[in-house]
């Protein structure tokens, strides 16, 4: 069971509000969910981890819906985890209503995600069949994992959009599955493989069967690269904090500006900031330090108020490496940009810096997203914002907007630049960005940028 504890908290970075152990042994299931919005997820399963009795179990850390659940069900009982988003969620939950489905897990109104999952799931002949036409029904992307009496199933979502790596412990005792390939190498794991889109594996004490396959389309998203992702981890084989690496060095390429040290924000941009370091030869600092113990990211929290106090409280700037200093500021994006401008780049000019140069390692975010993210209006995304003030209403095409090229698009950045209120501002470009992350252009989900049809 420690594999399953400190497992499931190396995926923290990925969640601040629930987490949730479920344990099978001794011929029976059982579970724990808390909050974690208050204290870490270690300090507040760690009583539940000294007393588990079991011989496999899953973790969970979320935002959206407390979980593992356990479900009684025509398969059995079997407990099940599932992340991602589900966009048509309320419909599909009208539907299983209409047939006499009922929902016992319900907060502010709206039904549990991974209640859902599993009920839509036991419409299916089988767990597979089910989990297949499941896959079918929903709009968004999940990946599941089901702990049942014998075995555990895990699925990767249709697209690929998110990743499940297939561990194997290093004395061939046992296999876990994981969202981030960096939790098995402390826990005396190897990365057997990554699951494809839409591949299904059951694995059981004498080791792991594929029951179905991957599918052939794929679309994995390129902001696990950017930001998402842990600097340790990898997906489809490709190191993040490489990429992040590339990211910054392809900036530095096209930039021309003359600075005293580059330095990164906390955490992820940090990686960009170090390519483009190397990139460059300015010298990197450290300006801002993360208080680590105490605060998690301020992109996760459902809540803005609570987003604010985080991004307040995160970062501490070192002044006698701010002031009268030029610096190159680099991120992973922009995304609403009020944390950005209001506390990280307020505490630069307050400890007397003489230049700030914004570099993000992606391109603006035009389009929420419909898979996963925390961001759900259009309209709170700093590129949206810029263009409905230039254009005095929120226009019906933003095609012009997209092309890092067009008069458009140099309009909607210098809005933002002084809405940030900094010295220059600099995007990395769309094209810069794929090659760095190494896949074709089709086998990644850009709809945050590109927008499109969900799939």
């Amino acid at each position: 069971m420690k594999s399953l504890f400190y497992g499931t908290d190396y995926h923290s970075h990925l969640g601040t509000e629930n987490g949730g152990l479920a344990v099978f042994g001794e011929n029976n299931f059982r579970k724990a969910i808390h909050s974690i919005s208050q204290a870490q997820f270690k300090s507040k399963f760690v009583d539940y981890y000294r007393q588990m009795k079991g011989n496999a179990g899953i973790g969970a850390i979320d935002d959206d819906s407390p979980q593992p659940l356990i479900i009684r069900s025509k398969f059995g009982t079997f407990s099940i985890a599932a992340t991602g988003l589900v966009t048509n969620r309320d419909r599909l939950a009208s539907d299983l209503l209409q047939e006499g489905t009922s929902f016992s897990e319900i907060k502010d109104g709206a039904v549990n995600t991974v209640e859902l999952v599993a009920k839509l799931i036991s419409r299916g002949t089988s767990l597979v069949e089910g989990i297949v036409r499941m896959q079918e029904a929903i709009e968004g992307s999940i990946c599941v994992l089901i702990l049942t009496d014998e075995g555990l199933y895990a699925a990767r979502d249709k697209y690929g959009r998110f990743p499940l790596a297939l561990g194997r412990e290093r004395t061939g005792a046992g296999y876990a599955v994981a969202t981030e390939s960096s939790s098995f190498p402390n826990l005396n794991y190897e990365l057997v493989k990554f699951l494809g889109p839409g591949e299904i594996v059951q694995l059981t004490a004498d080791g792991y069967h594929i029951l179905r396959p991957e599918n052939k389309e794929r679309k994995v998203c390129a902001f696990l690269w950017i930001y998402t992702g842990y600097p340790s981890s990898c997906y489809e084989g490709i190191s993040v904090e490489n990429t992040r690496e590339r990211c910054g060095r392809a900036i530095a390429r096209q930039d021309n500006v003359t600075a005293d040290l580059v330095c990164g924000i906390p955490d992820s941009g940090v990686g960009h900031a170090l390519g483009y370091a190397a990139e460059s030869r300015i010298p990197y600092r450290r300006p801002l330090v993360k208080y680590t113990p105490g605060y998690g990211r301020s992109y996760t929290p459902p809540s803005q108020d609570i987003r604010d106090l985080v991004a307040t409280m995160k970062l501490s700037a070192v002044h006698d490496v701010i002031n009268n200093n030029r610096m190159i500021v680099c991120d992973d994006s922009i995304v609403r940009g009020t944390q950005l401008k209001n506390y990280t780049i307020k505490k630069l000019w307050e400890n007397g810096a003489r230049e700030i140069h914004i570099r993000a390692a992606c391109p603006p975010l035009m389009f929420t997203c419909l898979y996963g993210s925390s961001t759900r209006s259009s309209s709170e995304l700093a590129a949206r914002r810029a263009i409905s003030a230039i254009e005095g209403k929120e226009p019906t095409d933003i095609t012009p907007y997209l092309d890092c090229r067009s008069e458009e698009y140099s309009r909607m950045v210098e809005w933002i630049r002084q809405d940030l209120n900094v010295t220059t501002l600099k995007y990395l470009n769309i094209e810069a960005m794929i090659e760095a992350i190494g896949l074709p252009a089709d086998h990644l989900c850009l709809h945050c940028w590109r927008g499109g049809s969900l799939l």
